[in-house]
């Protein structure tokens, strides 16, 4: 009885999370009176996924900390070890990012996707044969993975290393995800590499067309223009 009546009164913030209206369902977890009797817990994860998906994300921590301290769900406190590590690393703080990594590594939670999370991190801090190492391992548990396969095809190419196998990584990651700008700025950036200057424009004008903001897409343009 009282599961069901804690899923009748956070039934309208959910639909609302659901259907993308990350404001609306934001004001309504947050509206919520202290008698309702919703379990703190219950309350700090998904105001915490709401001010994620606003990019809000101080304050998003704040309540996703909540979620992994408590410790009472443990396929949510996997979960938001996980968004508390793509906060981190969004916001510049790697070595938390990593902390949050390796536990859910240990964990062997969605482990194709904590190993190229913890490879972005090491490329990022320029630890490139620690980064090549994570991309493997990503590879090895899924061979079809899209983001691993980016990745490595993208620290391959910048480090001009192997510039073939870079190629085949970056495609494949693209024939997987068609609609993704960074798999297309990827294989235009490899094309870059190997000299090949018209599909390497033909590659990241499509990337620029998808992200037009992207600074990134906009060097890698800018390079290829000048070459």
């Amino acid at each position: 009885m009282a599961d069901r009546v804690k899923n009748d009164t956070l039934a309208e913030g959910i639909a609302l999370y659901k259907k993308a209206d990350y404001a609306a369902s934001l004001a309504f977890f947050l509206s919520l009176p202290d008698d309702t009797g919703i379990d703190n817990g219950e309350l700090a994860y998904f105001i915490g996924l709401c001010y994620t998906k606003l990019e809000r994300y101080d304050d998003a921590l704040l309540y996703l900390e909540q979620v992994v301290t408590a410790g009472q769900d443990i396929d949510r406190v996997l979960q938001c070890r996980f968004i508390l590590a793509i906060v981190y690393s969004l916001t510049g703080r790697r070595k938390l990012a990593d902390f949050e990594l390796q536990k859910l590594a240990e964990a062997a939670y969605k482990p194709a996707a904590v190993y190229a999370a913890l490879a972005y991190n090491a490329w990022t801090q320029h630890e490139v044969d620690l980064s090549i190492s994570y991309y493997k391992k990503a590879l090895e548990i899924d061979p079809e993975n899209p983001t691993a396969l980016n990745g490595m095809g993208y620290v391959l190419a910048s480090e001009n290393r192997d510039l073939a196998a870079a190629l085949s990584y970056c495609k494949r990651a693209l024939d997987r995800s068609p609609r993704s700008a960074a798999c297309m700025d990827s294989v235009g950036w490899v094309y870059l590499k190997l000299g090949l200057y018209d599909e390497a424009r033909k590659y990241l004008h499509q990337a620029r067309d998808l992200m037009p903001d992207n600074a990134e897409i906009q060097e890698h343009i800018r390079l290829a223009q000048v070459s």
